[in-house]
């Protein structure tokens, strides 16, 4: 019977219509995401001193917000998915959708809208491009911007190697986790993947420490209105997110350890009694690197390409992590089939007690070391654009 109901027309049309929404979802947020940042940083000057410092601060913040929100929706909107009902779970998001709409378009006639330079082109590519194909037939800012797209393509290359890392906290730290003691008191068991809000609540301890504390301090030492250079920020997050790595192999390893310890290697579904509490300080560290690196990512990239194309430098920072989760698979599989998929010595048995997940972190802090001495090496010759007033 179920069957019969599962292979039903109206079955097949409500299956087609849920992907068909989530589609949606992901193509509004591929427009979204870039585009509304993008705008919110435009409303300060970026030729008044106190606006600049000002915008630096509103990346921080904006970040904030972002990991509050996407925390609280795990908390609260996720439960009430799995306690009360679907509907009313993806019915509470939609409406704070629609408020957020009818409030950003009421304050339409109170935005700071930034103009083209060239008031007189229509298309912004048009005008770069012609730096490309006749530099002497244009003006030294048209062939200053087109210079600083090409100067972004190592910097966005060496970001790669600091997103694969990134990857790793929604897979395979939940499936450490897994195999961990859980148990918070007798009977009370946390779940894994709620490790994942950590990360957030983190976030949002780390970002005004960093914005009010250090960005200060530093300000007064170095002298920069931003108090260290956006190439410098990434870069420390570049190395915090190495070292993360580092963290993530020796807890790994100590957890397999603890494993042939007592016996368990053969024994999967049996709890490892290793604490799930080890896995705190490789998601601090991780939520660390974040702050450095993701925030500094957008700001670095939403200042140094044409006004015009902000939006599109944004999404290059967007780009640099979906292309990193993509590379982060594509490794994976190459790895798997190389030690002998599924089974025996394969760094990503099934088994996790029988694989080698401690390998893969450190293959990770090799390659993510590298990137870090590349981006090293390229960010000590780079230019920053003059009109960011850098």
């Amino acid at each position: 019977m179920a069957r019969v109901v599962s292979s039903s027309p109206s079955s097949l049309l409500n299956l087609l219509f849920f992907f068909f929404s989530l589609y949606m979802v992901a193509v509004g947020q591929s427009g979204h995401k870039p585009c509304v940042q993008a705008f919110g940083a435009d409303q300060f000057d970026e030729k008044d001193p106190k606006e600049r410092r000002e915008r630096s601060s509103f990346f921080n913040w904006w970040y904030l917000s972002m990991c509050a929100g996407v925390s609280l929706a795990i908390l609260v909107v996720v439960y009430i998915q799995e306690a009360v009902s679907w509907a009313l779970g993806f019915g509470i998001p939609c409406v704070f959708m629609v408020v957020s709409l009818v409030l950003f378009v009421l304050g339409r006639r109170k935005y700071r809208y930034v103009r083209r330079r060239h008031e007189d082109e229509i298309n912004p590519f048009t005008r770069i491009g012609r730096a490309f194909l006749s530099p002497s037939a244009c003006s030294a800012s048209d062939v200053e911007d087109g210079t600083s797209l090409v100067r972004l393509i190592p910097v966005w290359l060496t970001t790669l190697t600091n997103a694969i890392p990134y990857a790793q906290y929604m897979t395979f730290f939940t499936k450490q986790g897994v195999t961990m003691e859980r148990t918070i008191v007798p009977g009370v068991k946390i779940p894994p993947a709620s490790l994942q809000v950590l990360m957030g609540l983190l976030i949002v301890i780390f970002v005004p420490i960093y914005d009010r504390v250090l960005v200060p301090v530093s300000r007064y030492i170095s002298k920069d209105p931003c108090g260290i250079t956006m190439l410098k920020r990434i870069g420390t997050g570049m190395v915090l997110s190495s070292l993360t790595m580092v963290v993530a192999a020796m807890v790994e390893s100590k957890r397999l350890e603890t494993a042939k310890e007592y016996g368990l290697i053969d024994q999967p579904e049996t709890t490892v009694p290793m604490s799930i509490w080890w896995l705190i300080p490789q998601y601090l560290m991780l939520a660390l690197a974040e702050v450095f690196t993701i925030v500094g990512m957008q700001e670095f990239f939403y200042s140094q390409v044409p006004t015009e194309l902000r939006s599109i430098g944004l999404a290059l920072y967007l780009s640099s992590l979906g292309v990193g989760s993509v590379l982060s698979s594509l490794l994976i599989s190459v790895i798997s089939l190389a030690t002998g998929g599924d089974g025996g010595n394969s760094w990503f048995n099934s088994n996790l007690n029988r694989a080698h997940l401690d390998y893969f972190y450190w293959l990770l802090v090799v390659i993510s070391a590298l990137g870090f001495f590349v981006f090293l090496i390229i960010s000590r010759s780079y230019i920053y654009r003059r009109v960011d007033g850098v």
